[in-house]
C-alpha cells in the first residue's frame, strides 16, 4: 500500500494534510505533527501524535528536497491522489478477484473501487470507536469544530485530550498492525476438517 494511504489510515486526517505534509511540521522528539492553522480545513492549528507504526513510516522515507514528505521532486507536495487510486483499485481487484471467485463470496454488486478516500478516515473513527475509544476523543483526532461535545460542555470545556488522542492513535496503530502484520499471537489456528 502507497505511504500516503498509509499515512491517511494511521492518522486520520484529510486527504490535503497528509500530500501537503512537511518535514518541518514534524516533531521527531515528541512524535508530534502540528498541522498549521493555514493547512487545517477549519482554520485551527491542529497536533497529531505519530503513533509508532507511522513513525516507521516516515524514519524510512527519503528526504528529496528536504521540504515535502511526500513529494517526486522537492519543489512540490505529492499530487496525483486520483491517478494512483484508480491504480491501487486496479491492484486490489486483480488480487481479491480469485480470492472471491474461490470462497464464492457474492458483493452483492458492491465493486472494490466503490470507495473514496475519505472512507480512510472515516474507517480510522469507526475503528476507533469499535475499540472504545470515546467520541470526544474521536472528534479531537479529526479535528471537527462541532463535535460531539454540545451545549455548555463545547463552551466551558477546554481540554485538548492530547494524551488521551495519543492513546487512541497508539491503539488504533496496534490494531492495523495486527492486521497487515499478523503474529503467532493473533492468528487462530482452526481444527483440521473431518
Amino acid at each position: 500500500m502507497a505511504v500516503r494511504y498509509k499515512l491517511l489510515l494511521l492518522t486520520a486526517q484529510r486527504r490535503d494534510e497528509i500530500g501537503s505534509l512537511e518535514w518541518s511540521e514534524i516533531d521527531f522528539d515528541r512524535c508530534l505533527w502540528t498541522i498549521p492553522r493555514e493547512k487545517a480545513k477549519n482554520d485551527r492549528a491542529h497536533e497529531v501524535h505519530l503513533s509508532t507504526l507511522a513513525m516507521e513510516i516516515l524514519d524510512n522515507l527519503p528526504r528529496v528536497g528536504g521540504h515535502y514528505v511526500l513529494t517526486t521532486n522537492g519543489a512540490r507536495p505529492v499530487s496525483g491522489f486520483s491517478k494512483s487510486k484508480e491504480r491501487l483499485d486496479r491492484h486490489m481487484i486483480h488480487l481479491f478477484r480469485a480470492e472471491l471467485a474461490e470462497s464464492g463470496y457474492d458483493p452483492g454488486g458492491a465493486a472494490i473501487d466503490d470507495w473514496i478516500l475519505h472512507d480512510l478516515r472515516r474507517t480510522a473513527a469507526t475503528g476507533m470507536a469499535r475499540l472504545n475509544i470515546p467520541p470526544h476523543v474521536v472528534d479531537k483526532i479529526l479535528n471537527h469544530v462541532s463535535g460531539s461535545m454540545r451545549g455548555v460542555a463545547a463552551i466551558y470545556n477546554r481540554h485538548g485530550y492530547y494524551e488521551e488522542r495519543k492513546a487512541a492513535l497508539e491503539a488504533w496503530a496496534r490494531h492495523v498492525q495486527s492486521i497487515m502484520r499478523p503474529t503467532p499471537s493473533n492468528l487462530v489456528t482452526l481444527p483440521a476438517a473431518r
